[in-house]
């Protein structure tokens, strides 16, 4: 393997001589392709960030803390970093080491877990600037064109690979809601996240989200494009601020399912979520949206869907906002008011001495859930061995009632818990109603006994 490796390159070294000779004798100005990309890889370099977040967990039954590491990419000379979502999620400690060696703790600016995006900035309050890059235009990239993916894999602080682009619009089933990703065979591995997708320009084309580590090298960025339109709300609001209408869209022609509805715009209404804004307004499934606020969209593959959503989602909240529908062949111009979409994950609360965390129920984050119960509690992780595994609590048992009390919140949980506390000596017995995949049950818990202290 190693030899046929080295046989390559020293095959890419003859060429590049030959090539260079030939352009040489007739004139023609021919780029070193290692030049180019040392100079793209020089001008970005001083701006990648290796990130290191404390971070709070609750996925094994009780609240703890660990670190996590990640890349970011400085995007002004005042210190702000893009990096992702899931980096920096649930951070309660964020520090940056810079190419230099010099290290900064940082303070989140804002964050949008929908595409996986983060604007964090430095504490830094120098006068000299430091070095950052330039968001450059996705859109013009095309199908086989360099790039490099800087960052930190595996926390190894700085690390270049060098691909090209498989796809400058890939759709990935429930990852593009609101955003096609770029791919490409640029290594991308655990640590990368957060770091610079960069042309052979110097520019940042796409921040680094996804990898498939097995079975092929895969990986997707962010397109840069669509950071463009949704930075300034991360700056302004902390979060993009959704809107929602409960409008589901569906392609034209959509391949998948073997469905093809005809015509050449517009985009079709698969489904309208109960008592949505979209819902309340008589908008049905099958309708076609030709039109919103009189910009006409067009939505003929799945490839076009997350940007169609976008706009919805982006439209401005408690304004009306004018659809006009095509339904059994008649125009109809219909008025909806968007309402904010809200958090997009519940609240988390560690119940140290049940031995279990539990979790507000969303909507966006636990559809299954919310079927059968649209506001309240379920049980986010369990602690084995503990007092809530040994009672036959399970992950996603949803809490109704405790003691006799109906438990619609965390305030609630955070109540009942505390009476726990205070009457173990007297009665370390607490009665549970719970729905289990919408199955009403009793159980008892019983704490008498600490496993924290086993």
């Amino acid at each position: 393997m190693r030899t046929v490796y080295k046989s390559a390159l020293l095959l890419a070294a003859f060429l590049i001589s030959s090539i260079s000779s030939v352009a040489n004798e007739t004139g023609i100005e021919v780029l070193d392709f290692r030049n180019v990309i040392k100079q793209s890889k020089d001008k970005v370099f001083p701006s990648v960030v290796y990130i290191k977040c404390v971070r709070d967990s609750y996925e094994k039954g009780e609240k703890a803390a660990h670190q996590v590491s990640g890349s970011g990419v400085l995007i002004s000379a005042d210190g702000e970093i893009l990096t992702n979502w899931h980096v920096i999620d649930k951070a309660t400690e964020i520090r940056c080491l810079l190419f230099n060696g010099q290290h900064f703790t940082a303070k989140l600016v804002g964050k949008d877990k929908d595409i996986d995006l983060a604007l964090i900035k430095l504490d830094y309050e120098g006068k000299d600037g430091l070095p950052y890059s330039s968001l450059g235009n996705s859109d013009k990239l095309g199908e086989g064109d360099f790039v490099i993916a800087m960052g930190a894999p595996f926390g190894l602080t700085r690390s270049v690979s060098i691909g090209i682009i498989s796809c400058t619009s890939r759709y990935l089933e429930r990852l593009s809601q609101y955003s096609l990703w770029l791919q490409t065979d640029a290594s991308i591995n655990p640590g990368n996240s957060g770091g610079p997708l960069v042309n052979t320009d110097g520019e940042v084309v796409g921040i680094n989200t996804l990898g498939i580590m097995y079975g092929g090298n895969m990986a997707f960025a962010v397109p840069s494009t669509t950071i463009k339109e949704i930075l300034p709300r991360l700056r302004e609001h902390g979060s993009i601020k959704w809107s929602w209408t409960g409008i589901e869209v569906q392609s034209i022609n959509d391949f998948d399912r073997d469905m093809y509805f005809g015509g050449t715009n517009g985009v079709i209404v698969s489904s309208t979520e109960k008592s949505s804004p979209a819902k309340l307004v008589g908008i049905q499934n099958g309708d076609r949206i030709i039109k919103i606020n009189d910009v006409p969209i067009n939505g003929i593959t799945e490839e076009s869907l997350p940007a169609i959503r976008r706009k919805l989602g982006l439209l401005p909240v408690n304004i009306p906002a004018e659809l006009l529908v095509l339904r059994d062949n008649k125009e109809l111009i219909i008025s909806l008011i968007p309402r904010e979409k809200g958090d997009v994950e519940g609240k988390d609360f560690d119940a140290e001495r049940w031995d279990m965390t539990v979790k507000n129920i969303n909507q966006f984050d636990n559809p299954s859930l919310y079927f059968h119960k649209k506001t309240g509690i379920f049980i986010y992780s369990i602690k084995r061995p503990g007092n809530a595994g040994n009672a036959g609590f399970n992950r996603n048992d949803i809490i109704s009632k405790i003691n006799g009390k109906d438990i619609t919140s965390i305030k609630d949980i955070k109540t009942c818990y505390q009476e726990s506390l205070d009457n173990i000596d007297e009665n370390p017995r607490i009665l549970f109603v719970i729905l289990r995949n919408g199955a009403r049950r009793q159980l008892v818990l019983n704490i008498s006994q600490d496993y924290n202290k086993e």
